[in-house]
């Protein structure tokens, strides 16, 4: 055999051990880059969350980190089984208030936290169910709770509804405060907005139709999903959300595009302030009022939302109509919630019966 011939056969046997090149898989040099991109969009995905759900990842995660530690598990040891351990220590770890253990909901957004970071952050491929058998586990637990009749967590935010807000109203003080925190509670309402989509709000986000029927309000700033609500005039005019919103435009002479819409209040002078209100002084101000008002009920900053679902469930609107204006999930579980907690006098077994 010639040397051509023997530098042909171990070329030839060369090429059958590496065999063909693999899809999707490039040299050394292109790989890392990839990589660098992939890290470079992950980051930039996390740094585009609301500040809020940045940090309630970031607490979920280090509560999982602290379980770990205190049980000898590797950080991304995140499996059906560790999630289950990590349920029953979350059970026995403090809540918000002395002498009260973590609430439920708690320990169920924990879970969901730490299984986005997971998935998000450290790229694991965990199946769609890992966190299955937790729940179980932590639904069975909280129903051996109410039979006991132990207390954890402040409970379900009220709903705000129509009657609320008419008492609210009647004892709003006629002056700049009183008028922002009309447009702000009407508008809360009629976005089923959350605390943080309304404090980011800016001025542009809030146009009037060109057809004169109202508000377009453009909720950029989501959680889940950013949406494009319609607000119409509403028929109580001392609730109506678009003449409120016109009436604290004008009363606080905004007129920055990219200023907030619903700006904090100088403690001292009363004048208003360039700055918005964060996540949580928009639900320090709905409480605030409801306690002026005397109300029966201490709503929240979820309440306006939960508010919205129940009377549009009462005007006999279809939950689609919900789900689009407060920017659930098609077929949520959650929303629908919502509405069956108050559909015991509506669909009850003894209508025409007794």
């Amino acid at each position: 055999m010639t040397n051509t011939d023997q530098s042909v056969t171990a070329s030839t046997a060369t090429r059958q051990t590496e065999g063909p090149p693999v899809p999707g898989r490039f040299d050394p040099a292109t790989e890392a880059r990839l990589d660098g991109i992939d890290r470079d969009a992950t980051r930039h995905v996390q740094d585009n969350r609301p500040a809020k759900t940045r940090n309630g990842y970031a607490a979920d995660w280090r509560a999982w980190e602290a379980f770990c530690a205190q049980t000898a598990l590797p950080p991304l040891a995140v499996r059906s089984g560790t999630l289950v351990l990590f349920t029953e220590w979350c059970w026995l770890q403090p809540g918000y208030k002395p002498g009260l253990f973590m609430a439920p909901a708690a320990i169920d957004r924990r879970l969901a936290g730490v299984v986005v970071t997971a998935r998000r952050e450290h790229k694991l491929q965990l199946a769609v169910d890992v966190a299955e058998e937790a729940r179980a586990l932590l639904k069975a637990k909280v129903k051996a709770m109410e039979k006991a009749g132990e207390q954890r967590g402040r409970g379900q935010a009220p709903a705000l509804l129509v009657r609320h807000m008419e008492k609210i109203a009647a004892t709003l003080p006629d002056n700049l405060s009183g008028v922002r925190d009309l447009s702000l509670m009407t508008m809360h309402f009629a976005i089923a907005g959350r605390e943080h989509e309304v404090g980011w709000l800016r001025e542009r986000h809030i146009a009037e139709d060109p057809e004169g029927r109202g508000l377009i309000v453009d909720v950029r700033i989501s959680k889940n999903y950013p949406r494009v609500v319609q607000v119409p005039y509403g028929s109580r005019a001392h609730l109506c959300p678009v003449r409120a919103w016109r009436r604290w435009r004008e009363a606080a002479g905004i007129g920055a595009p990219d200023g907030f819409a619903y700006r904090r209040l100088h403690s001292r002078h009363h004048t208003v302030m360039d700055q918005g209100p964060d996540a949580e002084a928009v639900g320090d101000v709905i409480t605030r009022l409801a306690e002026r008002a005397g109300l029966d009920i201490r709503p929240t900053g979820h309440s306006p939302r939960r508010g919205l679902v129940t009377e549009s469930s009462r005007a006999g609107n279809p939950d689609a109509v919900a789900e689009k204006q407060g920017g659930w999930a098609k077929g949520s579980k959650a929303m629908r919630r919502y509405r069956e907690d108050d559909d015991g006098f509506t669909e009850n077994a003894l209508h025409g019966v007794l």
